[in-house]
């Protein structure tokens, strides 16, 4: 349906057919004008209507929190509610490390100050393809180092990690396990084998996907191969172990609950997780999504650690990391 054209000028159009329910309207459009318009026209016939200020390219900067404690340390899961990206606080005695950071740095450096936690690395998983990296930015603006797994793309200073190298903070240290595939340098951080900061490689009912780095129909295979590996590896931790991820494929609610699942839940639940290496090559390849809006672009500042004044646009639209 759509009704742009008889909303500017100054007509519900199809909207007017709707049979609404009862209760309160909430118009959204991409950034909040047209709805505005559909808003007050609803109004005038007594509809309970709202609009989203700012539309979509807002909601895709709302973020909320849950929080959680695994192996004595406190873990915050920050996530932009209506983007499904998902980044991390991990605290030990005080000192944290923040994990793929995704929204503006005062939110990060505000949680911190509100639990009395002192930064002492940044971290990010791989170079991200649908959402801006910020983790440059906060480590610029607290002076600690920014971690990157160990690769030729990011165009300026970073500590690089290899497989096995620890973050150390607190009592504790992430100990980083190289995961290729969704990026040749995609990288899971582990928190005592208690818990796995996946990125992009494993979601909670999915694999990431190998494609955007580009390629022949054999060099996708290639990463896909690579890909079968790390997560086979991944579900070799302990049955018990959580899985967090850089990303849900579904609106994060204001609920306060953490969003990961154990290791023996996916295995038991993720069918690609049971193929042997052939069939998830073809399975993967089969089932690969369009690709993020503006993925280039991201890409290209992601590598530069920079983030334009407003973000919204560039990041406007769903997260597609995922096989689905």
């Amino acid at each position: 349906m759509d009704a742009y054209g008889d909303l500017q000028s100054g007509r519900l159009g199809p909207l007017g057919e709707l049979n609404l329910p009862p209760g309160p309207v909430v118009t959204v459009c991409g950034v909040g004008r047209t709805a505005a318009i559909a808003t007050d026209l609803l109004r005038a016939k007594g509809v309970e209507a709202l609009t989203l200020d700012g539309g979509m390219r807002s909601w895709s900067l709302a973020w909320n929190t849950a929080q959680t404690t695994i192996s004595g340390c406190e873990v915050v899961q920050v996530r932009r509610t209506g983007k499904g990206c998902l980044s991390y606080i991990v605290e030990s005695q005080s000192e944290a490390v923040v994990i793929d950071a995704s929204v503006d740095p005062d939110v990060y450096v505000r949680l911190l100050r509100e639990r009395g936690w002192r930064l002492v690395a940044v971290a990010d998983t791989h170079i991200h393809a649908d959402h801006l990296s910020r983790s440059r930015l906060l480590s610029d603006q607290e002076g600690v180092d920014v971690w990157l797994p160990t690769q030729d793309r990011a165009q300026y200073p970073f500590r690089p990690v290899a497989d096995g190298d620890r973050i150390a903070f607190g009592s504790t240290a992430l100990v980083a396990m190289r995961t290729p595939g969704h990026t040749q340098e995609s990288t899971t951080y582990l928190l005592d084998r208690a818990a796995a900061f996946t990125g992009d490689t494993l979601f909670l009912n999915s694999v990431g996907r190998p494609d955007l780095d580009g390629g022949t129909h054999q060099e996708l295979a290639s990463r896909a191969r690579l890909l079968h590996m790390s997560v086979r590896h991944l579900l070799q931790l302990p049955y018990a172990a959580e899985v967090f991820p850089g990303h849900v494929s579904e609106p994060i609610p204001f609920d306060r609950r953490m969003l990961g699942r154990t290791v023996g839940t996916i295995r038991d639940t993720l069918a690609l997780a049971r193929l042997e290496e052939a069939a998830f090559v073809q399975a993967v390849l089969a089932r690969i999504p369009p690709n993020p809006p503006n993925h280039s672009r991201i890409v290209e500042l992601n590598e530069r650690g920079e983030v334009p004044g407003d973000p919204s646009e560039l990041e406007a639209g769903a997260n597609r990391c995922a096989v689905v």
